[in-house]
């Protein structure tokens, strides 16, 4: 058998070079997939002498096509020569189409891309002649092209040679043969080939990047010269950064696209803003001159701005949004991704034609931060992808003083994470604004034909230190020796168009003129900027700003409307065979909305969804399991068990609804809640809840809630409604599922940023998901919920307690105490109300009464003087906690209520009293003796102490 398919290729495909791309497809799909290709064929590539045990995904196709047609020397021999030396030179065939592939996979590191001349290039044998048995005596010979994109099918050695050179070991390298698909790999490589990575644009185009290159040195030089040493991240060294991101916008503007979001780094920031985005000169020197204050809020330093305006491109106004950023940087690239997706979701466009995500990286924080690599997991998924990401990497080939590569990084580049999603990379000397303005241009298209992440690598310097203030040499001396004698991007493109005859001095010169009579004048600087930009492309905010907290919120809903949607939600189509649990699940719905069961937890949060979709409002819910719920509380995903598909009834309660979106996510937390936030910010109108598989595992995501859902408000005038739902509570189920850190969000609540609450009731979360929505003021909000309370037989409601109340921030106790009577007053949160209760009933503690805090903030003092006003004999306080002493509510709130039952009873509030765990490093005992211990202690010190 494998002797009829080597005698085939060598008479054929070697020879004539017809089969060169069958050979290849099926090698590459072999490595994908074995089972993928013919049995005789796959036999054969099995039995391939191996390195180390034979080809594998991860083996360069290039080494492993040698070993191909490395066969025994008795085959060679024993296939019959055509005249002229025929077998000598099949055999040569083969080398070059290995050479060929060798540069596809291997030219990059060869090629000229640092604009410093820095970068060290390790030897590449692959692509030496020798390597393949090539010598200089084949140069004139003429060969088969195969698959090469140089408009002909044979060509002397040597002519390929050159195209090869040209194309990928010029200033630009193409990382892509990693890539499995074949048709996008076709696809680069005829972008690449058949202009060999150097288009010849006109006069005009050329020109226009002179302008733009002219724009991001004269503001950055404008700046230097008036701020000398103050902070700005400044972009010298990267200026072609700008004709890029111009090039980007309106080529995707002309495919289509009707808004462009963008994440960005600090370098660069406050030039994008003013070249690209439009904002005025005069408003950022007021800013550098410290006369810009927001209204109320702390505000931001300039380089971590947000900006929004119009531009116009050839296919129409496109409208730009740049995201606000803290230090964070490469946090900031989920929140991206979340408001595109957002977008796309608003304009109903699925493929993501019209909404184009931008990102842009340092290259220390791309390689350094794990949520880059959370974030390129989302790219395809389909509750987080947006149709493809384009990265651009602003590469100053050193951190904040880190350049040497094995302190930086274990990889060859920074940009090695973008592989694991197969996305093409193009390295790009940022001294060659040609090379540059092509990258740019192949990256768009890919982005476009194929949906998929593309990266851009602009290998840069950075002529001053990590900041302006900041003197580079003492850690970097000899690049530094190097910038200090290196022409400007912008200069040495200047010198170039005129040398070649593109335009003369007198009108390079005047293009520096022109832009600094500009920017004294305060003019727009943007040269597509729109003045009078189109509204419908925005976000409209109005109707949520100007809110207070104060006013209760009318969160009650027609009974009978209730009934309908509680009867739909609980319908199952028959060729849906519900699993046995989840069959039971339903049937107890059903029960409940008869009225023969009191409504649990699942069924009532549910109802939340269901009746806000029924006033109008879109749903998104995503989390780690939360189709069904961690605890298997919610199941609004049904599977079916006869073929995996799904059955959502909250999909199908009426028609034309909103979409009701429930994914199970991958298991990340920074960048799954850094998405969601995105999306919050960009859908005012809708519910969207992000859910902790544990309400512990939200500490992952610490840094999306310090520096975005806590303080993006008032640093940054954004508003946000995301409900974060975190399982807390205390279950003997040891240190890490037993906590979300309620501590920490009562710590970074301040000047009303933030709800937190603690429901105890079905009806409860029912009115509060509810009100989040329809109570036109946004707030992050922060939900404890339960775990044992999703199936306690005291925490029940009624349909009644869902249609016709509304949140309470304190429930009043619910005994039939008389209040003259009361001496001692517990006050608590969360599920260790159900423990107080039992313990009092058991223990017939009568004189005694227990007051749930369901909203520990804002703090609802007047609400909590409401309900404990009539115990005017108390003589003993206490707060109670499952928490430690030194975690909880307690140290956040015990001001709060002692201010308020001083109002109640005089002096008993300064005495207030603490029963609770003692003070731990841990959050819980991981032994469920010491937790039950612990437990009984509490309940019984809050009565006895």
């Amino acid at each position: 058998m494998q002797e009829g398919i080597m005698e085939l290729m060598w008479r054929t495909s070697h020879m004539s070079g017809g089969n060169a791309h069958y050979v290849e497809d099926l090698y590459e799909q072999y490595l994908a997939d074995p089972g993928a290709v013919p049995d005789e064929w796959r036999q054969y590539f099995d039995s391939l002498p191996g390195y180390e045990g034979g080809p594998s995904r991860d083996t360069p196709l290039a080494p492993v096509r040698d070993r191909f047609y490395e066969i025994s020397r008795d085959q060679r021999r024993a296939a019959p020569a055509a005249e002229g030396g025929e077998s000598d030179v099949s055999r040569k065939q083969v080398r070059v189409l290995q050479l060929i592939n060798a540069y596809r996979f291997r030219g990059h590191q060869r090629a000229d891309i640092d604009p410093l001349g820095l970068r060290v290039s390790e030897s590449v044998p692959d692509l030496e002649l020798s390597f393949h048995q090539l010598s200089d005596a084949d140069m004139d010979t003429e060969f088969q092209t195969g698959s090469l994109f140089i408009g002909k099918d044979s060509a002397p050695l040597k002519e390929i040679i050159q195209a090869l050179e040209q194309t990928y070991c010029r200033t630009v390298g193409c990382e892509f043969m990693h890539i499995v698909n074949t048709e996008e790999k076709r696809w680069i490589q005829q972008r690449f080939e058949s202009v060999r990575s150097r288009p010849d644009y006109s006069p005009d185009v050329r020109k226009h990047v002179l302008e733009r290159l002219t724009a991001a040195e004269g503001l950055e030089n404008y700046l230097a010269s008036k701020y000398p040493g103050t902070k700005r991240f400044g972009l010298e060294g990267g200026e072609t950064f700008i004709p890029m991101i111009d090039e980007m916008i309106q080529r995707s503007g002309s495919y289509g696209a009707r808004e462009v979001v963008i994440g960005m780094a600090h370098r660069g920031r406050l030039n994008l803003l003013v070249n690209i985005l439009g904002k005025s000169p005069g408003e950022l020197i007021d800013e550098f001159d410290g006369k810009k204050m927001l209204a109320q809020g702390s505000g931001d330093v300039k380089y971590h701005q947000g900006f929004s305006s119009n531009v116009m491109t050839p296919g129409g106004e496109v409208h730009l949004a740049l995201a606000f950023n803290p230090s964070h940087l490469e946090i900031v690239t989920p929140v991206v991704e979340g408001s595109v997706r957002a977008r796309q979701d608003r304009r109903e466009d699925s493929e993501g034609d019209q909404v184009l995500p931008l990102v842009v990286h340092g290259d220390a924080a791309m390689a350094g931060q794990g949520v880059v690599m959370e974030t390129f997991q989302m790219s395809q998924l389909r509750g987080y992808k947006t149709g493809g990401t384009v990265h651009v990497v602003i590469n100053n080939q050193v951190g904040f003083t880190t350049s040497r590569r094995d302190d930086a990084r274990s990889t060859e580049y920074c940009t090695d994470i973008a592989k694991m999603v197969q996305a093409p990379i193009f390295h790009v000397n940022g001294d060659d604004p040609d090379a540059v303005l092509h990258a740019t241009q192949v990256a768009i298209d890919y982005r476009q034909q194929f949906k998929k992440d593309v990266v851009i690598d602009l290998i840069c310097y950075r002529r001053r230190g990590h900041n302006e203030a900041d003197e580079p040499s003492g850690t970097q001396p000899m690049m530094y020796q190097k910038i200090k004698g290196h022409d400007s991007s912008r200069t040495l493109y200047a010198r170039r168009l005129v040398e070649e005859g593109v335009l003369d001095e007198d009108d390079a010169r005047a293009l520096v003129d022109e832009y600094r009579d500009d920017l004294d004048s305060g003019n727009h600087v943007a040269n597509a900027l729109v003045q009078e930009p189109n509204s419908n492309l925005f976000v409209d905010w109005t109707p949520y700003l100007g809110h207070s907290w104060s006013g209760d919120v009318d969160t009650s809903f027609d009974l009978k409307r209730m009934q309908e949607l509680a009867t739909k939600m609980c319908e199952i189509p028959d060729d849906v065979d519900v699993q046995r649990q989840v069959s039971r699940v339903y049937e107890d719905r059903r029960k409940m909305l008869a009225g023969s069961l009191p409504l649990n937890w699942g069924f009532a949060e549910t109802l939340a969804y269901a009746t806000l979709l029924d006033q109008g409002h879109p749903v998104r819910l995503t989390g780690q399991d939360t189709g069904r719920g961690t605890f298997s509380h919610r199941h609004a995903v049904v599977h079916n068990q006869k073929n995996g598909d799904t059955w959502t009834p909250l999909c199908h309660l009426r028609p034309n609804q909103p979409g009701f979106t429930i994914h199970d996510s991958f298991l990340s937390e920074a960048g799954a809640l850094a998405f969601e936030y995105g999306y919050s910010t960009t859908m005012p109108n809708a519910l969207i809840a992000w859910e902790a598989q544990f309400g512990d595992f939200v500490n992952g995501a610490q840094v999306v809630i310090d520096q975005f859902i806590s303080s993006g408000e008032t640093k940054w005038g954004r508003l946000c409604g995301l409900a974060l739902l975190l399982p807390h509570g205390y279950e003997g189920q040891g240190p890490e599922h037993s906590s979300a850190r309620l501590e920490r969000f009562l710590q970074l609540s301040a000047e009303n940023n933030m709800q937190v609450c603690v429901p105890t009731t079905p009806a409860q979360i029912f009115h509060l998901l509810r009100r989040q929505v329809i109570r036109p003021l946004r707030k992050p909000l922060v939900v404890m919920s339960p775990k044992s309370l999703l199936r306690h037989k005291d925490a029940t409601s009624s349909l009644e307690d869902l249609a016709m109340g509304k949140f309470q921030m304190v429930i009043p106790d619910q005994g039939k105490l008389e209040a003259e009577n009361v001496k001692r007053l517990i006050l608590c949160a969360g599920k260790v109300y159900y423990d107080l209760i039992s313990w009092r009933e058991e223990n017939e503690r009568y004189d005694t009464a227990v007051v749930r805090i369901e909203q520990l903030y804002p703090f609802p003092e007047e609400t909590l003087f409401e309900a404990i006003s009539d115990y005017s004999n108390l003589e003993r306080v206490v707060w109670c906690q499952e928490e430690p002493k030194n975690q909880g509510a307690w140290y956040q709130s015990q001001h709060h209520m002692r201010r308020v039952v001083d109002q109640v009873a005089a002096g008993v509030g300064s005495d207030l009293g603490f029963a609770g765990r003692p003070e731990s490093a841990a959050p819980a005992a991981g032994y469920m003796a010491v937790h039950s211990e612990q437990q009984r202690s509490l309940v019984e010190g809050a009565f006895e102490s």
